[in-house]
């Protein structure tokens, strides 16, 4: 019997990857037969927890598009045309071809009159495999740079489920990564904490969930209410808590070593079986539906913006331009954004975490323009035309196009989920069957707020997060910047490492870098390092809850500088942060203590790094 379970969040840093690795050891004990797939494979961390022994490495490889082959290359132009992904350029009669742009789907090579285009095997990223006791573990990583790859990587660790209990260590967020990863699971469970943060991405998780048609069932992690919010969400959309994990700084420090609470402590160990159980009673109950998403699929908006130019495109005359990132969510980079902006009081804001943004709940910007996001295309396939010849599915490279039944005739369907928009169904199929309709993937919006103007967005339900839409809107907030003659600006860039991170980052004058002195935190710190050096970005680091792992904390400080980064500072563990949330302020602004002290000599610090080459 095949049972499998999605362990997600809205964002990264609820305790995710802490629940999935604790449920999985107390089913191990329990004698059943339990398989751990990481698919976060931007940053995997599950096997920092469950430490297993790898047996098996791969190179994940894609036959993709390397170079145009010139003596056969005519310079007509076709392949570039073909290409949804902005992968080929024709410049002076040459085409290039860039190859982290490209989502091989093999357009160039259909277009192609003269079989030009090369291909060479492409590694995506690295699949390991071992156990950790008697529990079967795979986990991925994806590749520096090829975070258009992230979907196909996953899907390469799902083809590892089996039979008995399948837990699936999600990507957090709502977007594709997410979408890949959840849309074939029998439960979803939601790990989200009672902060405005945490309350804000369970609602966004769970629109994904029931735009999949999944009803998911919501697990409260460092369960301390200070008001009923979170509870009387749940209740009004019908929605079930099946468990709670106290909020207890033991937990916190155990996690920070790299060990699991079930082994450590025996009454934890006792509130993870009670869990378990839930879980496996929810995954085995009929699921339906309690309230569906609609949302609208075609643009309506002539307006709608699309294709946007790269952000360094349009950046004011002699501004300077601070991104804040981590690795993963959950390391306090929004609120330190959020102290950051009361500290300077007149600076152009950019929220680019656009899967799951928070930072206008704490500086609740007034929304001056809006407008509709496309980012890309959908095909559909007209059963009346179709006449079942199965080019569209042989040409498919992201298992879009399904074999459906109609009127007990075989016929051909696109499932929206899964289609990248590349058109080769269009371009392969000979009855004129298939059509690309322009979607809405999410809405940008120009606001101001009391520490200057903001450009932020929302990525739609279940949408892909190729990184145009944060392109968009650091494109807005430097026309704000140039508008109200404003020098600095900063960007609450996206966690992780795949393309909406990359999008945040490139084009910037110095990536700030918030970690935690944790085991997880030190191998997202080492992953981002990789990005921004790939880019040859100056950096910084700066240590959160720098007091819970005095060692891992020093570690992170010589790891700043193997790498070549400032070593900006640390910050102890403070719930000042989630009580500010709570009043809707920065930190800075909730009450004068040592610890914003702290942050204003930090702040210090980064402004004249950024500054530090512009005189």
């Amino acid at each position: 019997m095949q049972t499998t379970i999605a362990i997600s969040s809205g964002k990264g840093g609820t305790g995710k990857t802490f629940i999935a690795t604790n449920i999985a050891r107390v089913l191990e004990k329990s004698g059943r037969a339990v398989r751990y797939l990481d698919c976060d494979v931007e940053e995997p961390n599950g096997h920092l927890f469950l430490k297993p022994a790898i047996d098996k490495r791969e190179d994940v490889m894609l036959l993709s598009p390397h170079e145009v082959d010139e003596t056969k290359c005519d310079a007509c132009g076709e392949c570039v045309k073909a290409c949804q992904y902005s992968a080929l350029a024709l410049i002076k009669k040459s085409v290039l071809v860039f190859k982290n742009l490209c989502h091989a789907c093999g357009a160039c090579s259909i277009v192609c009159p003269h079989n030009a285009i090369i291909k060479k095997e492409r590694k995506i990223g690295e699949m390991l495999s071992g156990n950790s006791g008697s529990i079967d573990f795979h986990y991925a990583l994806l590749e520096t740079g090829e975070g258009g790859m992230t979907p196909r990587l996953i899907k390469k660790v799902k083809g590892y489920i089996g039979d008995g209990i399948n837990i699936l260590d999600s990507p957090p967020g709502t977007s594709c990564p997410v979408v890949e990863t959840v849309k074939d699971a029998g439960l979803c469970v939601l790990v989200t904490d009672p902060t405005p943060f945490g309350i804000n991405d369970l609602k966004l998780a769970v629109d994904m969930c029931r735009e999949l048609g999944k009803e998911p069932a919501i697990l409260v992690n460092r369960a301390e209410y200070s008001d009923n919010s979170l509870k009387n969400y749940c209740r009004d959309k019908g929605l079930k808590i099946i468990g709670e994990i106290p909020d207890e700084r033991r937990i916190a420090e155990c996690y920070s070593t790299g060990d699991l609470v079930v082994d450590r402590f025996p009454d934890l160990n006792d509130v993870f079986m009670k869990l378990a159980d839930n879980i496996l009673k929810e995954a085995m109950s009929e699921r339906v539906v309690k309230q569906k998403i609609l949302k609208p699929q075609v643009k309506s908006n002539p307006g709608t913006e699309k294709n946007p130019k790269t952000a360094t495109e349009s950046n004011p005359a002699n501004g300077r331009e601070l991104v804040v990132i981590s690795g993963k969510g959950g390391t306090g980079k929004t609120s330190l954004v959020a102290a950051f902006c009361a500290l300077e009081k007149n600076i152009a804001i950019s929220d680019c975490d656009v899967d799951a943004a928070d930072l206008h709940l704490v500086l609740n910007p007034e929304i001056l323009e809006k407008g509709d996001f496309s980012g890309g295309k959908i095909a559909s396939i007209d059963p009346e035309k179709c006449t079942s010849c199965g080019a569209c599915l042989e040409a498919c490279r992201f298992d879009a196009v399904r074999e459906m039944e109609i009127n007990d005739a075989t016929t051909y369907g696109v499932e929206a989920v899964s289609c990248e928009g590349c058109a080769v169904c269009r371009l392969v199929c000979r009855f004129d069957a298939v059509t690309l309709k322009t979607v809405v993937n999410g809405e940008w919006f120009s606001s101001q707020t009391r520490f200057g103007p903001m450009s932020h967005a929302k990525l739609g339900i279940a949408e892909e997060n190729s990184g145009k839409l944060v392109t968009l809107i650091r494109n807005k907030k430097n026309e704000m910047a140039s508008r109200h003659g404003l020098q600095l600006s900063i960007i609450d860039g996206s966690p992780g490492t795949g393309c909406p991170v990359i999008a945040s980052v490139v084009g910037s004058d110095y990536a700030l870098v918030v970690t935690e002195p944790t085991v997880s935190g030190v191998h997202d710190l080492k992953r981002i390092l990789d990005v921004i050096r790939f880019f040859k970005i100056k950096s910084g680091i700066i240590v959160n809850k720098a007091d819970l792992n005095s060692g891992k904390t020093a570690e992170i400080r010589e790891i700043a500088g193997q790498s070549g980064s400032d070593f900006i500072g640390e910050i102890p563990f403070d719930k000042s942060f989630t009580r500010a949330q709570m009043e809707k302020l920065s930190v800075i602004e909730y009450a004068h203590s040592p610890l914003t002290e702290k942050i204003t000599a930090i702040w210090q610090i980064v402004r004249e790094r950024v500054f530090q080459d512009n005189g």
